[in-house]
């Protein structure tokens, strides 16, 4: 367990800071969370490659953890809503697992196909799921009491494509960066899992 330990603490520092960062706003359809978060992706990547699958989901269900203690203190300052803390908690396992386990299917191939493919499904769905669960109106039964409404505005997308509800343009814009860091994530990927395998041999 101790050689997990900084594949846990890495994890816990990106949920926490993703679960600070997502309460500030950079510009219109971001908040500073959607910085943070996709290196969840690159712990658990990292952890998966030197260590194998079940130690993988060890890191991903410690993040899980400090991702609910973090909703609950959210919660206890108004701070979020039930849906928004569902969402998140079952984007992030969902994810995080699926990421695993493609990770671990593709591990024997090209060094850069693994971390890429595990983290460009596990963003998308990680994506759809949160942004459904949280904002859509097809679940406002979820939390009947819950004030979403804002999220429902009609908009251009992301300002200048066709008219869909605001959240739809978080979404794509979350959705965006995730992506473009899944792409530079490959660096510190290849860099640390280089030098983690070098001194094992």
């Amino acid at each position: 367990m101790t050689r997990l330990l900084p594949g846990i603490l890495a994890m816990a520092a990106v949920v926490v800071a993703s679960n600070i960062l997502v309460q500030f706003l950079f510009g219109n359809w971001l908040t500073w969370g959607a910085f943070t978060y996709p290196l969840a992706f690159l712990v658990t990547d990292i952890t998966t490659r030197l260590y194998g699958a079940t130690e993988g989901r060890k890191v991903v269900f410690a993040g899980f953890l400090t991702g609910v203690a973090c909703s609950f203190i959210a919660a206890g300052f108004d701070a979020t809503t039930l849906r928004i803390a569902l969402g998140s908690g079952v984007a992030f396992l969902t994810a995080q697992l699926i990421d695993v386990s493609i990770f671990d299917r593709l591990r024997g191939g090209a060094w850069w196909r693994a971390p890429l493919a595990s983290t460009l499904v596990g963003a998308t769905v990680d994506t759809a799921l949160f942004f459904t669960i949280a904002f859509s109106a097809a679940l406002a039964f979820l939390e009947p009491g819950g004030d979403v409404t804002w999220a429902a505005e009609a908009l251009p997308l992301l300002g200048l494509g066709p008219v869909v509800p605001l959240w739809v343009s978080l979404a794509v814009a979350d959705w965006g960066v995730k992506i473009a860091l899944a792409l530079l994530a490959l660096v510190p990927f290849r860099i640390v899992v280089g030098r983690a395998l070098r001194q094992a041999a």
